[in-house]
């Protein structure tokens, strides 16, 4: 089933792209915008209606289930701590807002001790560092993509196939499951993950890169700034700068606007700019699709998750997996703020597969103590 729901996800990210490539190409960008925001809305009556039906049609959902007789003990402690505390809670006077602030942390803090004391902590975590990166097809990436001469339309090619190589890890996974177990499916996907990046870490060093390191080092003395300057100037017309000119204010109003199909280009900027080479952008592409076979190891993860984590506490373990991610995931945004440059995206790249290779690595150690 989580394939099979995976796969339904996965020919969505198909044909979504598509549609609203598309739509962006031949139309604009403001009738694209429209088209999304109709789209959610309508979703979103959808969604609500199916969840609504669902909540009606399994009326265990809306009853808290005892804890059954092999976590009686577990279920035990809990109660019992929750008593100290709220005697603790009687004895003090703190105003109620302190309580429930209280409340709130002890709540967080026995989640992430169910957390942690599960046998697949290691391989959830490996879970929650695989999103650190900014080698997917999220915002970061196509920003990048427009600098590098990317149309709006190949883009949303790319993503489809992107997708359509996601779906075939969906099918990699039930097989592999099959005739090499659960455990050494993820140890399988895992590895030809990490050797796919390795072409988005040769697009860093590639032709037609625009990775410009001086950029992270601007206390250098004048004299070694003057050597890197010609490497700068030559790779800036790649990227379009960010700091106004004595005519050029920084946040030039709608009217010095070039509404193009595919970026958005100031006045006085130059247009129709292209890299040197294509070999880097190629490269990275190559190694951000191939590299979907992620999906694989996705599956892996959450289907550990469900078996092996007893049902009074599965809840609670994946809502703290949950929130590892999206703080994994924040990471990666503040990680674009710290480097927003185009000439900084290969050290970003870099770091990327840093955090996968430490998520893999975490998985590899959590196989080799099931096993």
């Amino acid at each position: 089933m989580n394939a099979t729901m995976r796969r339904i996800d996965q020919v969505t990210n198909i044909l979504a792209p598509l549609a609203v490539g598309q739509v962006m190409t031949l139309a604009s960008n403001v009738v694209g915008c429209g088209f999304i925001l109709a789209w959610n809305l309508f979703s979103l009556i959808v969604e609500f209606f199916f969840l609504s039906r669902v909540y009606r049609i399994v009326p265990a959902l809306s009853v808290k289930p005892p804890a059954v007789e092999g976590d009686l003990q577990a279920y035990l402690e809990r109660m019992e701590r929750r008593g100290l505390q709220m005697r603790l809670k009687e004895i003090t006077n703190l105003p109620l807002c302190f309580q429930r602030f209280c409340c709130l942390l002890s709540t967080c803090k026995d989640g992430w001790r169910a957390y942690y004391r599960q046998p697949v902590f290691l391989a959830g975590m490996g879970l929650a560092f695989l999103y650190t990166t900014v080698l997917g097809f999220d915002c970061i990436t196509t920003g990048y993509a427009y600098t590098q001469g990317i149309s709006g339309s190949l883009l949303s090619l790319l993503m489809g196939v992107s997708a359509i190589t996601g779906l075939m890890g969906t099918v990699m996974f039930t097989r592999l499951r099959k005739s090499v177990g659960l455990i050494n499916t993820g140890i399988i996907s895992s590895c030809l993950h990490l050797g796919c990046l390795l072409l988005c870490v040769f697009s860093v060093f590639a032709p037609g890169s625009p990775i410009d390191l001086s950029l992270l080092m601007p206390y250098f003395s004048s004299g070694s700034s003057a050597v890197t300057g010609g490497m700068a100037s030559k790779r800036q017309k790649h990227t379009y700068p960010l700091t106004g000119g004595s005519n050029q204010p920084l946040l030039p109003d709608r009217s010095s606007i070039h509404w193009t199909n595919n970026t958005v280009l100031f006045d006085n900027f130059p247009s129709g700019t292209a890299p040197d080479s294509y070999i880097s952008i190629i490269l990275l592409f190559l190694g951000v699709i191939t590299a979907r076979i992620l999906w694989c190891f996705d599956l892996t993860v959450t289907q550990l998750l469900q078996e092996t984590i007893c049902e009074s506490e599965r809840g609670v373990v994946n809502g703290v997996q949950s929130s590892m991610n999206y703080l994994m995931d924040l990471l990666h945004f503040i990680m674009v703020i710290s480097a927003p440059q185009p000439q900084h995206f290969g050290i970003l790249v870099i770091i990327s597969v840093i955090f996968i290779t430490t998520g893999h690595s975490m998985y590899f150690l959590y196989a080799h103590r099931a096993k």
